[in-house]
């Protein structure tokens, strides 16, 4: 897949940060295709489905060429905690995600936060299952995701280079944590394509602040806040700071925007094609430094990212 240096998550679309119209999930996907962006992600976990079927009705009419579509499967509502990674629920997700997507095929099916998911399930039967369904034709490609950096390796080291041929990490490669760097020249030895998702860390780098849900501290909000308001004094919005960041690197196939905003959609993009201010990104790099790669974990115990991780943040606490 040849995809845009900028995706669309989709998670907006179902309502997930704020209530949001129809209309407005058909103007920011039309926008977002017009503007130049050709991959859409999304997954039946996000509102309760709602994302999906917003998303088909964004669909409607646009030529099946003209886009690469993902979903997942396993992850059905993380508030509820319901997790289901077997065969025939991952069988019967693709089926229903085909069906309120309006399309024939998903071009690429992925594992959702297989942080909490048995890693013995995901290598001897889901992955399997998703193999079936590629030889079928449903789907394209395969693909992994999750919040730990430690659950990658955990499945890529077991499966035959060319079955996992993506992963999805989020909130580990923008202004604030870099720690996904650490893994690029793996993944690139093993063939596998990156999509960065969260370049403002699920909210911490906006105007707007962390919303009351996010599972961060108030040290790493603290911080990311001042080099927010330094931005601001600057005149520049941070978004487009943490946008520019993101693309910059050659190793990251695609960064997710989410947005149900057509404007913010096209700001997004444009920012994408100007040029970075390196004198502002060194000093915002510098006002994040006593919290750089301080990190969050979450997941099953065993897949969670070790203790020396969050040392720091430990430490700092102390």
């Amino acid at each position: 897949m040849e995809v845009s240096v900028l995706g669309f998550g989709a998670s907006s679309l179902g309502s997930v940060f704020r209530e949001v119209s129809v209309e407005d999930c058909v103007s920011t996907v039309h926008a977002a295709l017009a503007g130049g962006i050709n991959f859409i992600d999304v997954s039946p976990s996000y509102g309760q489905s709602l994302a999906e079927v917003r998303l088909g009705r964004a669909l409607e009419g646009v030529p099946r060429g003209d886009y690469y579509l993902a979903t997942k499967i396993g992850s059905y509502s993380e508030a509820r905690g319901d997790y289901d990674f077997s065969r025939a629920s991952t069988e019967r997700s693709v089926e229903h995600s085909m069906i309120r997507l309006g399309v024939d095929h998903i071009d690429l099916i992925q594992c959702h936060d297989i942080e909490f998911a048995d890693h013995d399930q995901i290598v001897n039967e889901t992955l399997p299952t998703l193999l079936d369904l590629k030889e079928q034709g449903l789907v394209r490609h395969i693909g992994i995701t999750g919040l730990p950096l430690g659950i990658f390796r955990s499945i890529l080291d077991r499966v035959p280079d060319g079955l996992v041929e993506t992963i999805l990490s989020f909130c580990h490669y923008e202004l604030n944590d870099t720690s996904l760097g650490d893994l690029l020249p793996y993944f690139k030895e093993r063939g596998v394509g990156v999509i960065n998702a969260s370049p403002t860390g699920m909210g911490l780098l906006t105007r707007r602040g962390a919303p009351s849900w996010h599972p961060s501290t108030p040290e790493i909000q603290a911080g990311c806040r001042k080099a927010v308001e330094h931005c601001d004094s600057k005149g520049v919005d941070i978004v487009k700071l943490a946008v520019q960041f993101c693309c910059i690197n050659p190793d990251i196939a695609s960064t997710l925007v989410g947005t149900a905003s057509p404007k913010n959609i096209r700001d997004n993009i444009a920012y994408a094609e100007e040029p970075i201010d390196e004198p502002l990104l060194a000093e915002v790099m510098e006002i994040l430094e006593p919290i750089r790669n301080f990190t969050f974990t979450r997941g099953l115990p065993q897949h969670r990212d070790p203790a020396e991780v969050l040392r720091p943040l430990l430490a700092a606490r102390a």
